[in-house]
């Protein structure tokens, strides 16, 4: 099927929002382009539909792929977890990181890989994108400990996909993609409104599309899709959309952004970590985070 092309007048930014379908379409065939996804791969997203997944059935599934191997036993090894004798066997390793965060890093590993396929544009820096994401992932999964948000499981893959719509953007319509950057540059706009004046729908949405095509549960569409507006998900209640939009946020403030040099962020982190109530714990949790950051962002590079 051949979509029209999107226009990309800047004198014109409302023609391209009326056609906001064919532009949601025409940049998510660019997932067309990815690889197929591995069995490894088809079977961690299976998994997280499911709670009886085993230690034993875990690390058959990672040693059956050498790089995700070696990437656990880095991680394990590493002074993250400071453990006296060297961890040797997947299963161990299994056992020591926890099944959840495993799972999750090794999936956010996994989709990570298929990017490596596809050329980004010039304008679209993959260094940022990649530090954002895991930034945003490690927050996420530090905040669901002190926050009584609801599919926590979801946390790390939720933060590390949440704006995955900015690389199908640029990637699928590049030349649109550049003027969103532009309007960055020359407005003091949000960026998910640089987007919809140019899209006619924004990265949120588009990421939360991602998502649902790869299957994954629903709260954590949920949670992508509102993370830049978490008071319209779960009826206005506590959600997974509310903890990244504070970890997007807190990211942003650590430096680990995607905007453009010299754009400064419209909105900070301060009333988000104080509506969840975790100003407190924060210090805390910041040490960690840098901690986990400098071990998890070698294995994603």
């Amino acid at each position: 099927m051949k979509f029209p092309v999107c226009p990309a007048d800047t004198t014109n930014v409302s023609l391209a929002a009326s056609r906001n379908v064919d532009c949601r379409q025409q940049a998510l065939k660019c997932l067309d382009r990815l690889p197929p996804f591995s069995p490894i791969l088809n079977r961690l997203l299976a998994s997280l539909a499911r709670d009886d997944t085993s230690v034993a059935e875990m690390a058959s599934l990672i040693e059956k792929d050498t790089v995700l191997t070696g990437n656990v036993l880095r991680l394990v090894n590493s002074a993250l977890y400071g453990l006296k004798g060297s961890v040797t066997s997947v299963r161990h390793a299994v056992a020591i990181l926890g099944l959840v965060k495993l799972r999750n890093l090794m999936l956010g590993l996994s989709i990570s890989r298929l990017w490596r396929h596809i050329k980004t544009p010039a304008g679209f820096s993959a260094a940022a994108f990649n530090m954002h994401s895991v930034a945003v992932a490690i927050l996420s999964d530090l905040l669901v400990e002190v926050v009584p948000a609801p599919y926590p499981e979801g946390a790390f893959v939720g933060g590390l996909l949440h704006d995955v719509g900015k690389l199908v953007m640029a990637i699928g319509l590049p030349h649109e993609y550049t003027l969103v950057i532009r309007m960055l540059q020359s407005s003091q706009c949000a960026w998910v409104e640089c987007d919809r004046r140019v899209f006619g729908t924004d990265h949120a949405e588009l990421s939360a599309d991602v998502l649902q095509r790869w299957e994954l549960p629903a709260p954590v569409q949920q949670a992508v899709r509102f993370h830049h507006a978490p008071e319209l998900a779960n009826h206005g209640k506590l959600d997974l959309a509310h903890v990244i939009q504070a970890a997007d946020l807190l990211a942003g403030d650590l430096g680990h952004t995607m905007l453009p040099p010299g754009v400064e962020p419209v909105h900070t982190a301060t009333r988000a970590i104080a509506a969840l109530g975790v100003t407190d714990a924060l210090p805390a949790l910041l040490e960690r985070f840098r901690a986990e950051f400098d071990v998890i962002r070698e294995l994603f590079g």
